[in-house]
């Protein structure tokens, strides 16, 4: 059992019950030392002593099998750096209508991957599905203190496999084939639809990483890398209201970015739960930020601050591909050096993709190309659509002075590729 559990003291092997603390300690107090039932008798005969909570050696708790009640959430789950911005579902009403949103009547034989769920309210409203829907639920979880309450799930049900590996980290990928996790995954033809079979759920952490994330797993959609080797895998992401809006962004909007543009060259992406569903943030995830660190309104607000509104979006990979095979990183150097001046036309923006590029400007505005093919260099690159950005790309591909070391840093070709 992980030494960060509240009620543990792993060291004191002849006890085999602990006691709760006295309630009267504040929550920023040093815990008081343990004590056994017969010492308690010795130092305060009239101390009451309180219901177990966990045996020190074997623990296989039954109570890891049930999680604690909502309002008590960060009692169980305290405070840590490494989980602090993490989001878990934690309100059991919300995390069931989204798996009978993500598995729906009808659903045969799904294998579903759940990266970072935190304690596994999601996991267990899966898992209360009929039977035939789900066939596997693969669960890829880091934290030893929210795996005390997965870990015991494999016992009562043989569809669930934990692994003790963030969902972020793509070695992990690798192991799951190398154990055989996917070898009844079907790999389906790109043109014969959606997955009918594999599914991915994720919480999205708030800070920059998640972010990151999102941007690589589109990034892995044009050359059928990663889970996309087996076709069009609907991705369901549990993220932050500001993404989204970055993701839904029109263009021209402040907030169209780079991720918006690449989300829509590569996938078709939709709110899978209403906005409503999930709101306020209190009612619905997990960590609630306590009183004085809460949002508040604010002309300048902090949006990646935790307890600012999130929902649930699904994605699905296109049919067609505007970014074409081996074109990924040429699409990812032109966003990220032209979207550094997103809203200056871009007859002048386009200086940024190297010295002499103005010169790519005859070719977008060629007439002898039919209207369709030429792109209005009036615009920003925050007002291109998808069409017009993957012109502008051609031209930078078949421009002979184009700089040879785009540097870009991708997870799917460094020395732990597994595609």
């Amino acid at each position: 059992m992980s030494p960060q559990s509240p009620w543990l003291v792993p060291y004191w092997r002849n006890i085999k019950i602990f006691r709760r603390p006295r309630q009267s300690r504040g929550l920023l107090e040093p815990r008081r030392s343990f004590v056994g039932v017969a010492e308690a008798k010795v130092q305060n005969p009239k101390t009451k002593l309180s219901t177990p909570i966990y045996e020190v050696e074997g623990y296989e708790s039954s109570r890891g099998r049930e999680l604690p009640p909502i309002d008590q959430w960060r009692k169980y789950f305290p405070y840590e750096k490494e989980t602090s911005t993490r989001i878990s579902l934690r309100n059991p009403d919300t995390t069931d209508a989204l798996a009978n949103a993500l598995v729906p009547e009808g659903s045969q034989g799904k294998i579903i991957i759940e990266s970072d769920p935190g304690p596994g309210q999601l996991t267990r409203s899966l898992l209360k599905l009929p039977r035939e829907r789900i066939k596997k639920l693969i669960i890829l979880e880091p934290n030893d203190l929210y795996l005390q309450y997965i870990k015991p799930l494999q016992a009562i049900d043989d569809r669930i496999m934990v692994y003790e590996q963030s969902g972020y980290e793509w070695g992990v990928y690798n192991k799951l084939e190398d154990a055989g996790e996917l070898d009844d995954v079907l790999k389906v033809p790109w043109t014969s639809g959606v997955h009918p079979q594999l599914s991915f759920i994720t919480h999205i952490p708030t800070t920059v990483l998640g972010e990151q994330l999102i941007s690589q797993l589109f990034r892995g959609i044009p050359d059928k890398q990663w889970l996309f080797q087996y076709g069009r895998v609907p991705l369901c992401f549990i993220m932050s209201s500001r993404m989204w809006k970055r993701l839904d962004a029109p263009m021209g909007g402040t907030q169209r970015c780079k991720v918006g543009v690449m989300g829509a060259a590569t996938s078709e992406i939709t709110e899978l739960l209403p906005f409503e569903a999930t709101q306020p943030f209190k009612d619905h995830f997990h960590p609630v930020p306590y009183a004085k660190y809460a949002p508040v309104p604010s002309k300048h607000p902090d949006t990646r601050r935790v307890g600012n509104p999130y929902q649930v979006v699904l994605t699905v990979p296109r049919e067609f591909q505007a970014i074409q095979p081996g074109n990924l990183d040429y699409w990812d150097y032109c966003l990220r050096k032209m979207f550094v001046q997103k809203a200056t036309p871009l007859k002048i923006s386009i200086n940024s993709l190297g010295p002499g590029a103005a010169t790519l400007l005859k070719k977008l505005t060629d007439h002898d190309l039919p209207p369709s093919e030429q792109v209005d260099i009036r615009k920003s690159p925050n007002g291109l659509n998808v069409h017009e950005w993957s012109l502008v790309v051609k031209a930078f591909v078949e421009w002979p002075f184009a700089p040879e070391d785009l540097s870009i840093d991708t997870i799917f070709s460094n020395t732990n590729e597994h595609r």
